[in-house]
């Protein structure tokens, strides 16, 4: 019989074999870059630029996200109600009093970031203080600290960073096959290689980025779940997302590597329902109330 915790692991299990792949995209890159200029150095330096963006981002992630955010520090005397929710959940949760921000924004939304439970920040917006009851920002609060407990955030900043890395390696190559920068190659391979790099310059970013929502809506599921667990009361998120689901609206300041972090898509509602859900950051709104409270 599959619970929370078997749900758990299985999820966690099935991001890092999509954390892989990405790996494997890095490295199939770099050694087509290296087969197509003959020069294997090229493999080598993806290699370690790859680690190196990873060790980068698991070290500066929560300063990274804030910057994007335009978060400013929550103290307990200004913000006294968040500031007591987020401390006495923490304390139930078995968590690290995570640092609290503010979001100056008429949208409501919420995040969670942090390389591990003892670097954790947590964030929400002004609109969602001003339209959630005590129960729902806890139900809020309590989805955001599950991420930190189950140990979402290095994985979702990962994955972030190498969605930007294959971009960008994508543009570069394009750049470089069609403006000239590519060298004479009288191998009987170079056409092949040509072919597979143009496909894989296409299919790559795109392919990336799809990972990137897969990774995002199982975990907004499993923190859905763990959140309603740790505040013992489902029907406050499920009413809190629905309230956000009524009041939502692009937020002011937005990023896309930042996107999949927040609680409700920083966009608004109104792109996913355009694309019916293909490129949305989040799963929608009735599946997760009706995960929660059916």
């Amino acid at each position: 019989m599959a619970t929370l915790y078997t749900e758990q692991s299985k999820n966690i299990t099935k991001t890092w074999l999509l954390m892989s792949v990405f790996f494997a995209v890095v490295i199939g890159f770099g050694w087509f870059f290296s087969s197509y200029y003959g020069n294997p150095n090229i493999l080598y330096f993806f290699v370690i630029f790859s680690i190196l963006m990873n060790i980068f981002s698991y070290w500066f992630s929560d300063k990274v996200v804030i910057k994007l955010s335009g978060a400013k520090p929550a103290s307990r005397e200004a913000n006294f109600d968040l500031y007591t929710t987020v401390e006495n959940l923490a304390i139930t949760a078995g968590l690290p009093m995570p640092k609290v921000y503010i979001i100056t924004d008429a949208a409501p939304n919420a995040f969670a970031t942090g390389r591990n439970k003892e670097h954790a920040v947590v964030a929400v917006t002004t609109g969602l203080m001003g339209i959630l009851n005590k129960t729902e920002l806890e139900g809020v609060i309590g989805h955001e600290l599950s991420h930190i407990g189950n140990r979402d955030m290095l994985l979702s900043t990962v994955v972030v960073v190498l969605v930007g890395f294959i971009t960008i390696l994508a543009d570069v190559f394009r750049r470089n096959l069609f403006f000239g920068g590519h060298r004479d190659n009288d191998n009987k391979g170079a056409g092949v290689l040509i072919i597979v790099g143009i496909v894989l310059s296409i299919l790559a970013p795109i392919f990336a980025v799809l990972i990137q929502l897969a990774i995002s809506r199982k975990r907004e599921f499993l923190a859905d779940v763990s959140g309603a667990l740790l505040t013992r009361y489902p029907e406050g998120l499920a009413n809190a997302l629905g309230k956000i689901a009524q009041n939502s609206r692009p937020m002011n300041r937005q990023s896309t590597a930042i996107a999949h972090l927040y609680i409700s898509d920083p966009k608004g509602s109104g792109f996913g329902k355009k694309l019916k859900g293909l490129f949305a950051t989040h799963p929608p709104v009735e599946e997760r109330i009706k995960a929660l409270i059916g």
